[in-house]
């Protein structure tokens, strides 16, 4: 177990680092955005096709930033949180994160490695660390609802 949970943060490591594609980019998505050697959380307001730039809203203002100034956020229990997702802990220490009818199912407890997603009849398995604007891009396709803050 301690393997898999090293494995987990090894990954999440590699992806925070890793750019975010243009064409994975959603107007609402939150993301991480680089300015002058610092990282800001912000929300996708705008995208602008013909040159590949995204405007973020930060807490400080809104900017347009390229692609390879985008990086994404890990997803966490401190992510959905913020989703307003509710957790219950099942007797197997397995978690359930809930917010209406939209479920997620972490086996191990903190483990976002490998995970299930599901909507009524619409359930989809992780089998890799997911990002916050991925989450945000399963939902909308399961539920057509925005996953807002």
């Amino acid at each position: 177990m301690l393997f898999i949970h090293l494995n987990y943060l090894n990954s999440l490591i590699e992806n925070e680092c890793h750019m975010i594609k243009f064409n994975e980019i959603k107007i609402g998505d939150i993301v991480m955005a680089e300015y002058n050697g610092q990282r800001f959380e912000g929300e996708v307001t705008e995208l602008n096709h013909d040159d590949k730039e995204v405007c973020l809203q930060t807490d400080v203002q809104e900017f347009w930033f390229t692609p390879d100034e985008l990086y994404p956020i890990p997803l966490d229990e401190a992510q959905l949180k913020k989703f307003h997702f509710e957790k219950q802990v099942n007797s197997d220490n397995s978690v359930k994160y809930l917010r209406g009818p939209f479920r997620i199912l972490v086996p191990p407890k903190g483990d976002f490695s490998s995970f299930e997603m599901w909507y009524r009849e619409d359930k989809r398995h992780m089998t890799h660390p997911v990002s916050v604007h991925e989450l945000q891009n399963h939902y909308h396709q399961m539920t057509k609802v925005e996953l807002t803050r």
